[in-house]
């Protein structure tokens, strides 16, 4: 193992533009399945300055008001200024979703939306099972939006970003060795009273089991001013901040966006089991790191192949341990979509600072452990 090295993540807020268009997008799928758990939404947001479009396929039996949607969520991100809102949606694909729903007569199970590779990951280093650059990056993030809705700083505004850069010495955490945040704000606020409330108020917060020295350094909107932020000074676009949703790039990433798409879509629902999975087994103390990888074809209800790889850190061989996860777990569409309540209207709760950083969702439970170890030990005594 390397002595030292340094890790980094990056997180953004609320109201950075590919976040809020995160947002929207999962507020309209939340609206489709208060009144529909059966729909297939695979929804889209596109915004600058002036102007909102929203689309995509929704097949639903309510189609909500999305512009009305739309202006509330962004009036909730703590942005005032009007937009023209356009919307252009249809149906799913008849071939997708006869792939999708499949011949019901002869099986329930549903087909998987789309084909496609997904990965989930754990580790040992933090409460929440994450590295801890991405946990500490999406405090900042998180409480960036407290101190403004909170109004505990005044001045700042909804956009701003968030990176962190960890020391670690044979594995283990060690010292934040950088921080970089850029917040928005007023254009008379004071720069160095600006500093002072982020380290005080944010920094120390967010920072305060890992530990910050005198050779930490600390960038507080190195660019100067911040003042024009969110769709006024930077287009945002659904599906572009896909490390900051998951792992900050310290795990792999199969490349399908989350936000925006219904259970059946494997991208989301099968990023969130893998991820399940992996805390489990982390928690159950069956591994000190866990990668689970799941692959899917389209239209087919069983995946077409389910990893595990522990970096040699597992109790078991990952082989074994494979075969366990697959008694456990039900990787079927249909199952993962029972398992972790993905036809409740929630998404757009768990849509912002990382998707595994909200401890009420369904695949950060870690109910599973039992289950785990007695499969294993069932395992093991069929091998004796």
């Amino acid at each position: 193992m390397r002595d030292k090295y340094i890790q980094t993540a990056e997180s953004v807020t609320e109201g950075h533009p590919d976040k809020l268009c995160d947002t929207i997008a999962d507020t309209v799928l939340d609206n489709c399945l208060e009144y529909d758990p059966s729909a297939r939404v695979a929804c889209e947001a596109l915004a600058t300055a002036g102007k909102i479009l929203v689309a995509g396929e929704i097949t639903a039996k309510v189609i909500p008001d999305i512009p009305a949607i739309v202006a509330r969520t962004v009036q909730k991100a703590g942005y005032e200024t009007e937009y023209e809102i356009e919307v252009i949606t249809h149906d799913q694909s008849t071939d997708i979703a006869e792939a999708v729903g499949g011949d019901k007569t002869a099986s329930p199970q549903q087909g998987a939306g789309d084909q496609g590779i997904m990965y989930g990951y754990a580790c040992w280093e933090t409460v929440e099972l994450l590295p801890a650059p991405v946990v500490l990056a999406n405090r900042i993030t998180s409480l960036l939006t407290t101190c403004r809705e909170e109004k505990l700083i005044s001045g700042i505004g909804p956009d701003g970003k968030a990176q962190v850069s960890v020391q670690y010495a044979f594995g283990v955490p060690e010292r934040v060795d950088t921080i970089v945040i850029s917040c928005q704000h007023d254009a008379d606020k004071d720069p160095t009273e600006l500093r002072e409330e982020l380290r005080r108020l944010v920094i120390a917060r967010a920072c305060h089991d890992v530990r910050i020295d005198e050779n930490t350094k600390i960038f507080i909107n190195p660019s100067g001013r911040f003042v024009l932020g969110g769709f006024e000074a930077d287009t945002g676009l659904t599906g572009r901040k896909l490390m900051v949703d998951t792992y900050g790039g310290l795990a792999p990433h199969g490349g399908g966006a989350l936000s925006g798409k219904d259970g059946t879509k494997v991208d989301r629902s099968g990023a969130y089991m893998a991820r399940y999975v992996a805390k489990n087994i982390v928690a159950a103390g069956l591994a000190d790191v866990c990668t689970v990888s799941l692959a899917y074809a389209i239209g087919q209800a069983e995946p077409v192949a389910v990893e595990i790889d522990t970096q040699e850190s597992g109790y078991y061989d990952d082989a074994f341990l494979t075969e366990a996860v697959r008694s456990v777990f039900d990787f079927t569409p249909t199952g993962m979509i029972r398992a972790l309540d993905l036809d409740k209207p929630f998404f757009a709760e768990v849509c912002n600072n990382c998707h595994f950083m909200h401890p009420q969702a369904a695949w950060e439970q870690t109910d599973k452990t039992e289950k785990l170890r007695m499969a294993c030990a069932e395992l093991e005594d069929e091998r004796t």
